[in-house]
């Protein structure tokens, strides 16, 4: 394991201090034909609400504007959102908010092909999609599917509010439509994991066969309401009645890691999702968490691909299985996708 590798970078471009990475064509590429290819468990498009979808999924755009704007300094050390600046998150914030009545923005570069662009730059195979929607006014998970269908490159979840009426048809329709699993988001739904509701929601997960990707612990810029419905410890209580549905929990607890960690330890049904946790976290659960329930993400848009998969080889560095599980055949074996890869 090389202990003398740089952590902190001018730009995404001077990635390529690092020994895998390479600039092309003025763009960022995996270069190293020894890293294995990967499978994105966390991406999302640009979410719509209130209005019907206005951005244009399929145009293509010469350059994706990330939440983090990948031409500005970069550490991999702390979690991944203290790279903001002031300036940088209350344009996030703005273009979530407001942004999402419209087409215009960062929103109208999250798109299917500049998302596929960076995929082939990263070598990352397959992306899972994300979608959020509330009880009305929202349609991302439908929207999504039909703009996808047919394109081996994403695997889609649905997404269904907790509060919406009858879930589980939804959840056999969106099933039927082609989700693989569902994504529920307790800071953005306002609906914590332990909520009666929730609960529900995910029993009708488990009886259709659908894994949860849950939005998982305190990321530290949401709202109050938001952070106190996100705390890990929340969380438990669902995972232990649903014994037989796969949750994994994204961002691995955010900014409560080591709660999340312990999960995975002590139930069989909880995998870890890494994306935004600090390099050190990262080393942590990789050392630390069950091998073959560990799975890469990237939580694109927000963050170049180039981020998150620095840190995996940087803390898988001289364990070529651990990298190719973390990086690939977990989640393969998750979604029931092609194990077998060169490499």
């Amino acid at each position: 394991m090389q202990d003398d590798l740089p952590t902190r970078f001018q730009n995404v471009r001077d990635f390529a201090r690092l020994p895998w990475f390479d600039v092309q064509d003025g763009r960022l590429v995996l270069a190293d034909p020894d890293v294995p290819p990967s499978i994105d468990m966390h991406a999302h498009l640009a979410l719509s609400y209130v209005l019907p979808p206005r951005v244009d999924l399929h145009r293509a755009t010469p350059r994706t504007q990330h939440y983090l704007d990948a031409d500005g300094p970069i550490d991999l050390v702390p979690y991944a959102n203290e790279n903001f600046q002031p300036q940088g998150l209350t344009a996030m914030k703005k273009d979530l908010t407001l942004g999402s009545l419209a087409a215009g923005g960062m929103r109208g570069t999250h798109t299917i092909p500049n998302l596929k662009r960076e995929m082939a730059d990263m070598r990352v195979r397959h992306a899972v999609l994300l979608p959020i929607d509330f009880p009305a006014l929202s349609r991302n998970a439908k929207t999504w599917m039909d703009a996808v269908r047919g394109d081996p490159a994403f695997v889609p979840f649905g997404s269904v509010h907790p509060h919406a009426r009858d879930p589980e048809k939804k959840l056999r329709r969106q099933q039927g439509e082609g989700a693989r699993g569902v994504k529920i988001h307790p800071a953005v739904q306002m609906v914590a994991p332990d909520h009666p509701r929730s609960r529900a929601l995910c029993r009708h997960c488990e009886r259709l066969g659908l894994p949860v990707l849950f939005h998982c612990g305190p990321v530290g810029i949401e709202p109050k309401a938001g952070r106190l419905r996100s705390q890990v410890y929340r969380y438990e209580k669902t995972i232990a009645e649903c014994t037989d549905l796969t949750f994994v929990l994204g961002h691995s607890g955010a900014l409560q890691m080591e709660t999340a960690l312990g999960f995975a330890r002590k139930y069989p049904n909880v995998w870890l999702e890494l994306s935004s946790q600090g390099l050190p976290a990262v080393r942590t659960i990789l050392e630390k968490a069950p091998s073959d329930r560990i799975v890469f993400g990237s939580d694109w848009p927000f963050y170049h691909l180039a981020l998150p998969l620095a840190k995996v080889l940087i803390a898988s560095d001289g364990d070529r299985s651990l990298r190719r599980q973390v990086l690939w055949a977990n989640a393969a074996r998750l979604l029931d996708l092609e194990i077998a890869v060169v490499n």
